[in-house]
C-alpha cells in the first residue's frame, strides 16, 4: 500500500510539474524583463537570463512617477485597510454568528444582495460623498473608508465564528467576562487561521485597487502603487522597463505577508467554508 502511494504521488508532482512552471513563467520574465532595457525585451530573440539594467531601469521609474512615496502610500494604505476591515467584519460576523436579534435573517440577506450591485453603480455616489461632502480627498481615508466593513469579509467571519462552540463563550460571561473581553480574548484566537486568512484577501484586495484611488488621488504625491504604474502608459510611450522593475518591487510586500501567514492560508480557508 505504501509503495503505491508513493507511485501516486510520484505521477501526481510530475503532472503538477509542468503546470507549476506553466503559472510561474510570467513572474519569471517579469522579474527578467526588469533588469533589461526595453530594446532588448522586444527583440527578436527576448533574453530569460537576468541583465544588468535594473538600476537604470529603477531611475527612470523613480524619476517618472516618484515610485518610492508611491508604494509608501499603498504599503500604509493597504496596512490600515486589513486592520481596520478585519476589525469591523470580524464584530459583525461575530454578532450574525453568536447573537439573535429581530430581523437577523432579513439583515444578513440583505447586506448579501449587496454584492450583486455593480462597482460602477455605487463608486459615483462614493466619490460625490468623499470628494464633495466629507472633502478628504488625496488622503489616505479617502480610499480606505468606503468599503471597511466589507460583505466578503462579514460573511466569511460569520461562517468562521459559527465554528466557536457558544458553550466555550457563555463559560467566559459566567466567569463574569465583559462581551467585548469574551470577544477580543476567547472567540478571535480560535478563529486566527481564518482571519489570517481574511487579512491576506483584503491586503491583497487593497494592494491591486485601481480605479478608486484613480478617482479620489490627483495628487501625485498621494498616489498609491497601481496608479503611479498607470501614468507610465501615454498615449506616445509606454516604459516597458519601468514597469516591470514597478511590478517586480511590488510583488515583494505582498509575498512576506504571504509567507508570514502561509500555515494559517489554508486552514482559514477550509474553516469559513463551514455551513450552518
Amino acid at each position: 500500500m505504501k509503495a503505491r502511494n508513493r507511485i501516486k504521488a510520484f505521477w501526481l508532482h510530475l503532472a503538477l510539474i509542468p503546470l507549476a512552471a506553466l503559472f510561474l513563467a510570467p513572474l519569471w520574465m517579469m522579474a527578467v524583463f526588469s533588469t533589461h532595457p526595453e530594446s532588448a525585451i522586444f527583440s527578436a530573440n527576448p533574453p530569460l537570463w537576468f541583465g544588468g539594467a535594473f538600476g537604470e531601469n529603477f531611475r527612470g521609474l523613480q524619476a517618472d512617477t516618484n515610485y518610492l512615496r508611491a508604494l509608501l502610500n499603498s504599503v500604509v494604505i493597504a496596512s490600515l485597510y486589513t486592520v481596520f476591515s478585519m476589525l469591523l467584519t470580524s464584530m459583525g460576523g461575530y454578532a450574525f454568528a453568536k447573537f439573535d436579534f429581530p430581523g437577523k435573517g432579513w439583515l444578513f440577506g440583505l447586506i448579501l444582495a449587496t454584492l450583486t450591485i455593480p462597482t460602477f453603480v455605487t463608486i459615483i455616489p462614493q466619490f460625490i460623498m468623499v470628494a464633495r461632502d466629507m472633502q478628504i480627498s488625496n488622503t489616505y481615508w479617502a480610499v480606505i473608508l468606503p468599503t471597511l466593513a466589507n460583505t466578503i469579509g462579514i460573511f466569511y467571519m460569520r461562517q468562521a465564528f459559527q465554528t466557536v462552540p457558544t458553550d466555550l463563550l457563555n463559560a467566559a460571561r459566567i466567569d463574569g467576562a465583559s462581551e467585548w473581553r469574551t470577544f477580543w480574548q476567547i472567540a478571535l484566537p480560535v478563529v486566527r487561521p481564518a482571519m489570517a486568512a481574511l487579512a491576506i484577501l483584503l491586503f491583497l484586495a487593497s494592494w491591486n485597487d485601481y480605479l478608486w484611488p484613480l478617482l479620489v488621488l490627483t495628487n501625485k504625491d498621494s498616489y498609491t502603487m497601481p496608479v503611479a504604474l498607470g501614468t507610465l502608459i501615454g498615449l506616445t510611450r509606454v516604459s516597458w522597463g519601468g514597469i516591470m522593475v514597478g511590478t517586480a518591487i511590488a510583488t515583494i510586500p505582498f509575498l512576506m505577508l504571504f509567507l508570514a501567514l502561509q500555515r494559517h492560508f489554508v486552514a482559514g480557508i477550509a474553516g469559513g467554508a463551514v455551513k450552518d
